[in-house]
Protein backbone atom coordinates (compact mmCIF):
# COMPACT_ATOMS: atom_id res chain seq x y z
CA UNK A 1 0.00 0.00 0.00
CA UNK A 2 1.39 3.52 -1.00
CA UNK A 3 1.98 5.59 2.12
CA UNK A 4 0.37 8.72 2.31
CA UNK A 5 1.42 12.48 1.69
CA UNK A 6 2.85 12.96 5.44
CA UNK A 7 3.80 16.46 6.28
CA UNK A 8 6.34 16.88 8.87
CA UNK A 9 5.13 19.57 11.44
CA UNK A 10 7.15 21.51 14.05
CA UNK A 11 4.41 23.34 15.83
CA UNK A 12 6.40 25.65 18.58
CA UNK A 13 5.37 27.69 21.15
CA UNK A 14 7.38 30.89 19.84
CA UNK A 15 7.89 29.57 15.97
CA UNK A 16 6.86 26.33 13.73
CA UNK A 17 8.12 25.46 10.63
CA UNK A 18 7.49 22.16 8.42
CA UNK A 19 8.90 19.94 5.65
CA UNK A 20 9.17 16.48 3.61
CA UNK A 21 12.32 13.97 2.79
CA UNK A 22 13.50 14.65 -0.48
CA UNK A 23 16.28 12.04 -1.61
CA UNK A 24 16.68 11.34 1.65
CA UNK A 25 17.15 14.61 2.95
CA UNK A 26 14.97 17.58 4.52
CA UNK A 27 13.30 19.86 2.44
CA UNK A 28 11.99 22.50 4.73
CA UNK A 29 8.99 24.52 3.75
CA UNK A 30 9.54 29.05 3.12
CA UNK A 31 6.72 29.14 5.09
CA UNK A 32 7.16 32.73 4.07
CA UNK A 33 9.25 34.23 1.75
CA UNK A 34 13.06 33.30 2.38
CA UNK A 35 11.98 31.97 5.53
CA UNK A 36 11.92 28.59 6.38
CA UNK A 37 10.35 29.21 10.35
CA UNK A 38 7.23 31.07 10.70
CA UNK A 39 6.62 32.77 14.17
CA UNK A 40 3.70 31.20 16.16
CA UNK A 41 1.44 34.40 16.62
CA UNK A 42 -1.86 35.20 15.04
CA UNK A 43 -3.48 38.67 14.54
CA UNK A 44 -7.01 39.67 13.98
CA UNK A 45 -7.69 42.91 12.30
CA UNK A 46 -10.61 44.89 13.86
CA UNK A 47 -13.65 44.25 11.77
CA UNK A 48 -11.62 41.78 9.54
CA UNK A 49 -12.82 38.35 9.53
CA UNK A 50 -9.44 36.93 7.98
CA UNK A 51 -6.36 36.04 10.25
CA UNK A 52 -3.06 37.28 9.75
CA UNK A 53 -0.18 34.81 10.94
CA UNK A 54 3.58 34.85 11.36
CA UNK A 55 5.95 38.05 10.32
CA UNK A 56 2.45 39.79 9.03
CA UNK A 57 0.88 39.28 12.33
CA UNK A 58 4.05 40.58 14.23
CA UNK A 59 4.00 43.62 11.81
CA UNK A 60 0.32 44.52 12.02
CA UNK A 61 1.51 44.60 16.13
CA UNK A 62 4.23 46.90 15.79
CA UNK A 63 2.12 49.17 13.17
CA UNK A 64 -0.24 49.54 15.64
CA UNK A 65 -2.53 48.43 13.46
CA UNK A 66 -6.05 48.28 15.21
CA UNK A 67 -7.43 44.31 16.19
CA UNK A 68 -5.87 41.71 19.05
CA UNK A 69 -2.38 40.14 18.73
CA UNK A 70 -1.45 36.87 20.09
CA UNK A 71 1.25 34.38 20.93
CA UNK A 72 2.24 31.06 22.62
CA UNK A 73 -1.04 29.56 21.89
CA UNK A 74 0.41 25.95 22.26
CA UNK A 75 0.93 26.33 26.06
CA UNK A 76 -2.74 26.09 26.47
CA UNK A 77 -3.03 22.48 25.66
CA UNK A 78 -4.09 20.87 28.42
CA UNK A 79 -5.72 23.28 30.48
CA UNK A 80 -9.52 24.50 29.97
CA UNK A 81 -7.82 27.68 28.87
CA UNK A 82 -8.00 26.32 25.64
CA UNK A 83 -11.60 26.08 25.16
CA UNK A 84 -12.57 29.42 25.99
CA UNK A 85 -13.68 31.96 23.50
CA UNK A 86 -13.16 35.48 22.36
CA UNK A 87 -14.98 37.87 19.55
CA UNK A 88 -12.27 37.75 17.16
CA UNK A 89 -12.84 39.57 13.01
CA UNK A 90 -16.52 39.62 14.15
CA UNK A 91 -17.31 35.95 15.59
CA UNK A 92 -16.29 34.17 18.86
CA UNK A 93 -14.38 31.05 18.15
CA UNK A 94 -12.08 29.19 20.75
CA UNK A 95 -8.23 29.08 21.42
CA UNK A 96 -8.42 25.57 20.12
CA UNK A 97 -10.09 26.71 16.76
CA UNK A 98 -7.15 29.47 16.03
CA UNK A 99 -4.72 26.58 16.62
CA UNK A 100 -6.43 24.64 14.08
CA UNK A 101 -6.89 27.19 12.04
CA UNK A 102 -2.60 28.06 12.60
CA UNK A 103 -1.95 24.44 11.20
CA UNK A 104 -4.49 24.63 7.91
CA UNK A 105 -2.85 27.19 6.70
CA UNK A 106 0.86 26.00 7.04
CA UNK A 107 -0.94 23.25 5.65
CA UNK A 108 -2.26 25.15 2.66
CA UNK A 109 1.16 26.77 2.40
CA UNK A 110 3.07 23.75 2.37
CA UNK A 111 1.15 22.33 -0.02
CA UNK A 112 0.72 25.37 -2.65
CA UNK A 113 4.72 25.06 -2.29
CA UNK A 114 4.59 21.44 -3.35
CA UNK A 115 2.11 21.08 -5.03
CA UNK A 116 0.98 18.10 -3.16
CA UNK A 117 -2.01 17.60 -0.78
CA UNK A 118 -0.97 16.58 2.66
CA UNK A 119 -3.60 13.82 4.19
CA UNK A 120 -1.54 13.22 7.15
CA UNK A 121 1.01 14.44 9.82
CA UNK A 122 3.90 13.61 11.78
CA UNK A 123 3.84 16.29 14.46
CA UNK A 124 6.63 16.99 17.00
CA UNK A 125 5.72 16.95 20.90
CA UNK A 126 6.97 18.02 23.64
CA UNK A 127 8.50 14.77 26.30
CA UNK A 128 6.49 16.65 28.77
CA UNK A 129 3.97 19.65 27.79
CA UNK A 130 3.32 19.54 31.66
CA UNK A 131 5.87 18.63 34.02
CA UNK A 132 4.79 16.16 36.31
CA UNK A 133 0.60 16.59 35.72
CA UNK A 134 0.21 12.85 33.66
CA UNK A 135 -3.63 13.90 32.82
CA UNK A 136 -2.64 17.22 31.65
CA UNK A 137 -0.07 15.81 29.58
CA UNK A 138 -2.61 13.22 27.81
CA UNK A 139 -5.20 15.84 27.41
CA UNK A 140 -2.57 18.10 25.78
CA UNK A 141 -1.42 15.38 23.11
CA UNK A 142 -5.46 14.37 22.77
CA UNK A 143 -6.55 18.48 22.27
CA UNK A 144 -3.70 19.13 20.14
CA UNK A 145 -4.74 15.85 17.86
CA UNK A 146 -8.16 17.34 17.95
CA UNK A 147 -6.37 20.63 15.94
CA UNK A 148 -4.93 18.18 13.73
CA UNK A 149 -8.03 17.30 12.57
CA UNK A 150 -10.44 20.25 12.71
CA UNK A 151 -7.14 21.37 10.64
CA UNK A 152 -7.87 19.00 7.38
CA UNK A 153 -5.34 16.09 8.19
CA UNK A 154 -7.15 12.72 8.23
CA UNK A 155 -4.68 11.62 10.99
CA UNK A 156 -1.89 12.85 13.21
CA UNK A 157 1.33 10.72 14.55
CA UNK A 158 3.41 11.99 17.69
CA UNK A 159 7.55 12.26 18.03
CA UNK A 160 9.06 13.46 20.93
CA UNK A 161 10.91 16.73 19.83
CA UNK A 162 14.28 16.00 20.93
CA UNK A 163 14.56 12.63 19.17
CA UNK A 164 13.21 14.02 15.72
CA UNK A 165 16.09 16.58 16.79
CA UNK A 166 18.32 13.54 17.09
CA UNK A 167 17.41 12.33 13.10
CA UNK A 168 18.53 15.47 11.50
CA UNK A 169 21.90 15.50 13.54
CA UNK A 170 25.09 14.74 11.95
CA UNK A 171 25.90 10.78 13.54
CA UNK A 172 29.29 10.41 15.37
CA UNK A 173 30.20 7.32 17.49
CA UNK A 174 29.73 7.87 21.18
CA UNK A 175 27.37 8.44 23.40
CA UNK A 176 25.37 12.06 23.52
CA UNK A 177 22.44 14.19 24.41
CA UNK A 178 19.83 16.34 22.81
CA UNK A 179 19.28 19.51 24.53
CA UNK A 180 16.30 21.07 22.98
CA UNK A 181 15.19 24.43 24.81
CA UNK A 182 12.14 25.27 23.51
CA UNK A 183 9.32 28.47 24.23
CA UNK A 184 7.57 26.12 26.49
CA UNK A 185 9.15 23.13 26.97
CA UNK A 186 12.56 22.12 27.74
CA UNK A 187 13.51 18.59 26.25
CA UNK A 188 16.53 15.85 26.75
CA UNK A 189 16.94 13.00 25.14
CA UNK A 190 20.36 10.77 25.77
CA UNK A 191 21.87 8.10 22.91
CA UNK A 192 24.59 6.06 21.78
CA UNK A 193 25.99 5.68 18.32
CA UNK A 194 28.34 2.94 16.72
CA UNK A 195 30.65 4.03 13.99
CA UNK A 196 28.11 3.09 11.65
CA UNK A 197 25.68 5.29 12.56
CA UNK A 198 23.11 2.94 14.96
CA UNK A 199 21.47 4.94 17.13
CA UNK A 200 19.79 3.90 20.54
CA UNK A 201 17.49 6.22 22.29
CA UNK A 202 18.36 5.70 26.48
CA UNK A 203 15.92 7.89 27.89
CA UNK A 204 13.68 11.17 27.27
CA UNK A 205 12.88 13.39 30.09
CA UNK A 206 11.45 16.99 29.95
CA UNK A 207 10.37 19.95 32.20
CA UNK A 208 7.51 22.64 31.29
CA UNK A 209 9.98 25.43 31.13
CA UNK A 210 11.83 27.06 27.79
CA UNK A 211 11.99 30.57 26.62
CA UNK A 212 8.89 32.31 27.27
CA UNK A 213 9.84 31.73 31.01
CA UNK A 214 12.98 33.38 30.37
CA UNK A 215 11.25 36.37 29.23
CA UNK A 216 8.52 35.99 31.53
CA UNK A 217 11.18 36.05 34.77
CA UNK A 218 13.16 39.03 33.30
CA UNK A 219 9.56 41.09 33.17
CA UNK A 220 9.17 40.21 36.27
CA UNK A 221 12.11 41.30 37.72
CA UNK A 222 13.31 44.53 35.81
CA UNK A 223 10.10 45.87 34.59
CA UNK A 224 7.26 45.04 36.71
CA UNK A 225 8.23 47.23 39.25
CA UNK A 226 7.98 49.99 36.78
CA UNK A 227 4.26 49.27 36.57
CA UNK A 228 3.89 49.26 40.51
CA UNK A 229 4.78 45.55 41.02
CA UNK A 230 5.57 45.72 45.02
CA UNK A 231 4.61 49.07 45.48
CA UNK A 232 2.82 50.09 48.11
CA UNK A 233 -1.54 50.41 48.00
CA UNK A 234 -3.61 52.42 50.69
CA UNK A 235 -6.07 50.60 52.51
CA UNK A 236 -8.97 52.71 50.98
CA UNK A 237 -11.05 51.68 54.31
CA UNK A 238 -8.40 52.34 56.98
CA UNK A 239 -5.01 53.19 57.60
CA UNK A 240 -1.82 51.51 56.46
CA UNK A 241 -0.71 49.77 53.33
CA UNK A 242 0.30 46.69 51.45
CA UNK A 243 2.50 45.98 48.65
CA UNK A 244 -0.05 45.84 45.67
CA UNK A 245 -1.45 42.10 44.21
CA UNK A 246 0.94 40.14 42.16
CA UNK A 247 -1.39 38.76 39.87
CA UNK A 248 -1.79 41.44 37.19
CA UNK A 249 2.19 41.78 36.95
CA UNK A 250 2.47 38.03 36.73
CA UNK A 251 -0.26 37.30 33.92
CA UNK A 252 1.33 40.96 32.25
CA UNK A 253 4.75 39.35 31.95
CA UNK A 254 3.52 35.89 30.67
CA UNK A 255 3.00 35.90 26.85
CA UNK A 256 -0.21 33.14 26.57
CA UNK A 257 -1.80 35.24 29.77
CA UNK A 258 -1.63 38.60 28.00
CA UNK A 259 -5.39 38.41 25.92
CA UNK A 260 -7.19 37.60 29.19
CA UNK A 261 -5.90 40.80 30.53
CA UNK A 262 -7.80 43.34 28.13
CA UNK A 263 -11.09 43.00 30.07
CA UNK A 264 -12.98 45.15 32.32
CA UNK A 265 -12.62 43.78 35.36
CA UNK A 266 -8.22 43.68 34.75
CA UNK A 267 -8.75 47.23 33.76
CA UNK A 268 -11.04 47.89 37.03
CA UNK A 269 -8.59 46.64 39.17
CA UNK A 270 -5.58 48.61 37.63
CA UNK A 271 -7.58 51.59 38.29
CA UNK A 272 -8.02 50.82 41.59
CA UNK A 273 -4.89 49.67 42.28
CA UNK A 274 -3.12 53.23 41.18
CA UNK A 275 -6.23 55.48 42.39
CA UNK A 276 -4.52 54.25 45.95
CA UNK A 277 -1.27 53.87 44.64
CA UNK A 278 1.87 55.63 46.99
CA UNK A 279 3.46 55.33 43.82
CA UNK A 280 0.88 56.51 41.75
CA UNK A 281 2.88 57.27 38.45
CA UNK A 282 4.21 53.87 38.44
CA UNK A 283 0.37 52.60 38.23
CA UNK A 284 -0.26 54.78 36.08
CA UNK A 285 2.27 52.60 33.55
CA UNK A 286 -0.41 49.23 34.35
CA UNK A 287 -3.08 51.27 33.54
CA UNK A 288 -2.03 52.68 30.64
CA UNK A 289 -0.82 49.03 29.07
CA UNK A 290 -3.74 47.65 29.87
CA UNK A 291 -6.53 50.64 28.60
CA UNK A 292 -4.09 50.68 25.53
CA UNK A 293 -3.45 47.04 24.92
CA UNK A 294 0.21 47.35 25.07
CA UNK A 295 0.99 43.73 26.79
CA UNK A 296 2.75 42.04 23.51
CA UNK A 297 4.84 44.96 22.78
CA UNK A 298 6.11 45.07 26.40
CA UNK A 299 6.58 41.53 26.13
CA UNK A 300 8.49 41.77 22.66
CA UNK A 301 10.79 44.55 24.33
CA UNK A 302 11.70 41.72 26.90
CA UNK A 303 12.44 39.10 24.60
CA UNK A 304 14.62 41.76 22.72
CA UNK A 305 16.77 43.17 26.20
CA UNK A 306 17.38 39.07 26.56
CA UNK A 307 18.42 38.39 22.88
CA UNK A 308 21.05 41.72 23.26
CA UNK A 309 22.29 40.94 26.63
CA UNK A 310 22.99 37.45 25.52
CA UNK A 311 25.33 38.88 22.44
CA UNK A 312 27.17 40.30 25.49
CA UNK A 313 28.83 43.74 24.62
CA UNK A 314 27.90 45.39 27.98
CA UNK A 315 25.58 47.59 26.45
CA UNK A 316 21.82 46.37 26.58
CA UNK A 317 19.26 47.40 27.86
CA UNK A 318 15.15 46.58 27.39
CA UNK A 319 13.92 49.55 26.27
CA UNK A 320 10.76 51.20 27.51
CA UNK A 321 9.99 54.00 25.46
CA UNK A 322 6.47 52.37 24.61
CA UNK A 323 5.75 53.18 28.41
CA UNK A 324 7.64 56.46 28.71
CA UNK A 325 10.28 58.54 26.54
CA UNK A 326 13.98 58.05 27.63
CA UNK A 327 12.66 54.94 29.34
CA UNK A 328 14.75 51.61 29.70
CA UNK A 329 16.41 49.35 31.96
CA UNK A 330 19.69 48.26 32.20
CA UNK A 331 20.15 44.01 31.27
CA UNK A 332 23.90 42.97 30.73
CA UNK A 333 24.79 39.52 30.22
CA UNK A 334 25.70 38.94 34.19
CA UNK A 335 22.55 40.44 35.25
CA UNK A 336 20.83 38.26 33.04
CA UNK A 337 22.80 35.30 34.04
CA UNK A 338 21.58 35.98 38.12
CA UNK A 339 18.04 36.92 37.05
CA UNK A 340 17.69 33.11 35.47
CA UNK A 341 20.32 31.11 38.03
CA UNK A 342 16.88 29.54 39.41
CA UNK A 343 15.42 28.11 35.65
CA UNK A 344 19.00 27.52 34.57
CA UNK A 345 19.57 24.95 37.30
CA UNK A 346 15.82 23.30 36.76
CA UNK A 347 17.18 22.69 33.18
CA UNK A 348 20.18 21.41 34.47
CA UNK A 349 18.61 19.25 36.69
CA UNK A 350 16.53 17.29 34.49
CA UNK A 351 19.13 17.04 31.62
CA UNK A 352 20.69 15.19 34.86
CA UNK A 353 18.08 13.54 35.93
CA UNK A 354 17.70 12.30 31.65
CA UNK A 355 21.17 11.22 32.29
CA UNK A 356 20.50 8.56 35.57
CA UNK A 357 17.41 7.68 33.64
CA UNK A 358 19.50 6.53 30.80
CA UNK A 359 22.59 5.00 33.35
CA UNK A 360 24.90 7.36 31.75
CA UNK A 361 27.53 8.89 33.70
CA UNK A 362 27.57 12.77 32.74
CA UNK A 363 31.27 12.66 32.18
CA UNK A 364 30.83 9.95 29.79
CA UNK A 365 28.75 12.28 27.47
CA UNK A 366 31.09 12.74 24.55
CA UNK A 367 28.55 15.70 22.72
CA UNK A 368 25.84 17.91 23.56
CA UNK A 369 23.48 18.59 20.67
CA UNK A 370 21.67 22.24 21.29
CA UNK A 371 18.32 22.72 19.61
CA UNK A 372 15.69 26.05 20.02
CA UNK A 373 16.53 29.52 20.62
CA UNK A 374 16.88 29.36 24.52
CA UNK A 375 19.74 27.22 23.90
CA UNK A 376 21.96 29.10 22.89
CA UNK A 377 21.79 31.72 25.85
CA UNK A 378 25.41 31.63 27.61
CA UNK A 379 23.75 31.00 30.79
CA UNK A 380 22.29 27.50 29.29
CA UNK A 381 25.11 26.65 27.70
CA UNK A 382 27.55 27.07 30.74
CA UNK A 383 25.07 25.10 32.71
CA UNK A 384 25.58 22.03 30.13
CA UNK A 385 29.21 22.49 30.15
CA UNK A 386 29.28 22.53 34.06
CA UNK A 387 26.95 19.34 34.25
CA UNK A 388 29.13 17.17 31.12
CA UNK A 389 32.23 18.42 31.25
CA UNK A 390 33.65 15.92 28.43
CA UNK A 391 31.30 17.02 25.80
CA UNK A 392 31.51 18.79 22.95
CA UNK A 393 28.63 21.53 22.53
CA UNK A 394 27.22 21.51 18.79
CA UNK A 395 24.66 24.59 17.19
CA UNK A 396 24.44 23.89 14.30
CA UNK A 397 20.86 24.27 13.06
CA UNK A 398 19.34 24.72 16.20
CA UNK A 399 16.83 26.32 14.91
CA UNK A 400 15.64 23.96 12.32
CA UNK A 401 16.84 20.31 13.78
CA UNK A 402 13.53 19.29 14.62
CA UNK A 403 11.78 20.27 12.05
CA UNK A 404 14.40 19.00 9.60
CA UNK A 405 14.08 15.76 11.39
CA UNK A 406 10.32 15.37 11.42
CA UNK A 407 10.72 16.13 8.01
CA UNK A 408 13.04 12.85 7.61
CA UNK A 409 10.55 10.42 9.15
CA UNK A 410 7.54 12.11 7.72
CA UNK A 411 8.51 9.07 4.83
CA UNK A 412 7.73 6.43 6.41
CA UNK A 413 5.92 7.51 9.50
CA UNK A 414 2.77 5.69 8.12
CA UNK A 415 4.22 2.77 5.96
Amino acid sequence: MTAPNTLGIDFGTSNSAAGIAVAGRPWLVEMEPGEQTLPTAVFFEEGARSMRIGRSATRALINGDEGRFMRALKSLLGTPLLQEERRLGGERISFATLIARFLAEMKHRAEAATRMEFTHALSGRPVRFHSRDEDRNAQAERDLRACYLEAGFQDVLFMHEPEAALRAAAPAPGTGLIVDIGGGTSDFTAFEQDAGGATRILASHGVRLGGTDFDRQLSIRHVMPLLGRGSQIRNAFGGGALPAPNRLFNDLATWQMIPFLYAPDSRRAAQDLAANAVEPEKLARLVSVLEDELGHELAFAVEHGKIRANAGDGTALIDLKLLQRGLSVPLDAAAMTQTLAEQTAAIGACAAETLAQAGLAAEKVDRIVLVGGSSLLASVQAEMRALCPNARLETENAMTAVAGGLALASADAFA
